[in-house]
């Protein structure tokens, strides 16, 4: 692991791969929408997310207290709003455009804890940059582009849940937890709707397949390499989480955008960089294992 700390571009390389998977798998997933739904494919990622993590962390969940529970149970609802509201506004406006504007709650959370001019200044030019993505107009996709807004507050109320979660929990049990009751609470719903639209198995399969691109993979590399790096490559490579998903949507997708787009995702590209790996950030990851 000393090797990743002591080549930067390395690390770098692994949380690009990270980046990369989970992207992908979201696109995978997308092509199960039209049998499943997005609720669907969600409950079916939070299910191998969590068989994932609680086989790999095995918590006690028999001795948690109950100032432990209540934000287990409060990150597990901000688990599945903030999924499920991504995944609906990849259906709606694509998925480079919803991952950009859900980067939004991160980066405000980050901007509200500093509280520096330059960190103010970014903000701005994020906001910029999602102006000139969605080019709001008469013929926007309001609603998609609301579920991406929704994405971005629930990632924020991650972020803050799980500062507490961390400082009750050892570990990641807190985590483990809350993806396995998210997992939970859509399950009567997928029920719901596999009984009613009887969705072919090669919908489940894609699913399935996004649940560990976009949950096993990056979370087990994620581990793997985020003690080891600095703060700097960390923001720098979850900042590029917009760009692999609007270029794995044109490729894989077909979900081509205009060079007006790409001027504002490369704009909240930046912001996140600058704020998220500047030196006031701290190692933990902000980017939920599910």
């Amino acid at each position: 692991m000393s090797r990743l700390a002591d080549r930067p571009g390395r690390g770098l390389a692994v949380i690009c791969a990270s980046a990369v998977s989970t992207q992908f798998g979201a696109a995978v997933g997308s092509l199960a929408f039209s049998g499943l739904t997005p609720v669907g494919v969600v409950a079916v990622r939070q299910v191998v997310a969590s068989t994932v993590l609680l086989a790999l962390t095995r918590p006690r969940f028999w001795r948690f207290t109950r100032s432990q529970w209540s934000p287990v149970l409060l990150l597990a609802l901000f688990f599945a709003g903030m999924n499920t509201a991504l995944y609906a506004a990849l259906e709606r406006v694509g998925l480079g455009t919803a991952v950009t504007i859900e980067f939004l709650g991160p980066l405000a959370v980050a901007v509200l804890a500093s509280r520096r001019l330059r960190d103010g200044v970014c903000a701005a030019t994020a906001l910029i940059g999602v102006v000139l993505l969605t080019r709001p107009g008469p013929t926007s996709d309001l609603l998609g582009l609301g579920f991406a807004v929704l994405a971005a507050g629930c990632w924020a109320g991650y972020i803050l849940t799980n500062r507490v979660v961390g400082q009750r929990l050892d570990g990641v049990q807190g985590v483990a937890m809350g993806t396995a009751i998210s997992a939970l609470g859509l399950l009567p719903i997928a029920a719901v709707l596999v009984w009613h639209l009887q969705p072919p198995l090669e919908a489940f399969l894609f699913a399935a397949v996004a649940g560990v691109l976009a949950s096993v993979v990056p979370y087990s590399l994620d581990l793997i390499v985020l003690r080891h790096i600095s703060p700097v490559i960390f923001g720098l490579g979850m900042s590029l989480h917009p760009l692999f998903a609007a270029l794995i949507g044109a490729v894989f997708l077909g979900q081509l955008l205009p060079w007006l787009a790409w001027v504002g995702i490369l704009l909240v590209v930046l912001s996140n960089a600058l704020i998220l790996g500047g030196p006031a950030r701290p190692r933990t990851a902000p980017r939920p294992a599910a």
